[in-house]
């Protein structure tokens, strides 16, 4: 399954994304948004095993991909995600994170949402799609207001996070609200 936008391609991992994957998630930068036990390589392995048995699913519930760019030389740019599991029909949660050299730069945070939400709310039928982020993450909030999102709740961030982090928040965009967003491409698909 492959998702194009005009720079990145969205697919299933493969091999060949191990070290990239594993790379970006040593780096100090990125590691700030995780707890010491989901920063260490064990974990990242985890997660890429974890992609891996998704992608396999029948049915399909989650998924989360692979964002390589379209160029040469197709460099790993981070993984974006849908996952059903655990969520009522129709409705799934949103997670993406871009290596660190990818952040800030030139709308690919936006480039990569907005392709996803369109698969989730045309190619899986979903109706709602969730997220939640630290507020130390405000790269993301600002992301899902952009895309229409609303902030539905506002908890404290887990102990070991709370003094970087911040408080967690919760938020969800419909697909009226998607349709009705700003950021929506013109085209009617989704």
């Amino acid at each position: 399954m492959e998702i194009h936008t005009n720079r990145f391609v969205l697919r299933d991992f493969s091999a060949t994304d191990v070290r990239a994957f594993l790379a970006y998630h040593a780096d100090p930068r990125n590691s700030r948004f995780y707890t010491p036990e989901e920063a260490r390589p064990e974990h990242a392995q985890h997660l890429l095993a974890t992609f891996q048995d998704w992608a396999a699913e029948q049915p399909r519930k989650n998924y989360q991909f692979a964002v390589v760019q379209c160029r040469e030389p197709h460099s790993l740019a981070g993984c974006a995600g849908l996952r059903g599991s655990g969520h009522p029909p129709h409705e799934a949660e949103f997670g993406m994170e871009l290596a660190p050299d990818y952040w800030g730069r030139h709308a690919y945070a936006v480039e990569i949402g907005r392709a996803l939400l369109g698969f989730g709310f045309g190619n899986l039928g979903l109706r709602v799609i969730t997220g939640s982020t630290v507020s130390a993450n405000s790269g993301i909030t600002r992301l899902a207001e952009w895309f229409g999102a609303e902030i539905v709740a506002t908890r404290p961030a887990p102990q070991r996070m709370a003094e970087q982090q911040g408080s967690s928040l919760d938020w969800r965009i419909t697909k009226e609200r998607w349709h009705q967003s700003k950021s929506r491409p013109n085209d009617r698909n989704a």
